[in-house]
């Protein structure tokens, strides 16, 4: 009967247990690290989208669409894959330009109904000839 009660406190099989709760916990955690840096990567294109396309789109002959050309090309170029299905809204006046670029982020983590978005926006005045007065030429 002792060596029944010893084999029953005994730490036989620890390790295993330990490596089979601890192993998916740290896996887990390495995944959340690559998703948050996916995630920032992710806005990282969309906000230098949004300013390439605010460059072409506020110059004095530019136009709201040629901005959105450029937004198309600067993510065909740097973010295929990591900013999914992106959206660019470009809205130009005679005084001011804005550009937002938004999408959603690649997953990592296979977690049903997860979507991440990532978005960008530029903004700035747009460019006219003027007096030094002021006033329009």
């Amino acid at each position: 009967m002792t060596t029944f009660r010893r084999r029953l406190r005994g730490d036989r099989g620890a390790a295993s247990t330990q490596l089979v709760l601890v192993v998916p916990a740290l896996l887990l955690i390495a995944l959340l690290a690559v998703q948050f840096a996916l995630v920032w990567h992710a806005r990282h294109i969309a906000q230098y989208a949004a300013q390439r396309a605010l460059a072409a789109a506020r110059t004095e002959n530019g136009t709201a669409a040629a901005g959105r050309a450029q937004a198309r090309r600067s993510l065909a170029a740097l973010g295929s894959r990591v900013l999914t299905a992106p959206s660019v809204t470009a809205e130009r006046s005679a005084t001011h330009t804005t550009v937002r670029v938004q999408g959603a982020v690649v997953r990592v983590l296979p977690v049903p109904g997860l979507v991440l978005h990532a978005s960008g926006t530029a903004s700035g005045p747009t460019e006219r000839i003027t007096t030094p007065t002021g006033g329009q030429p």
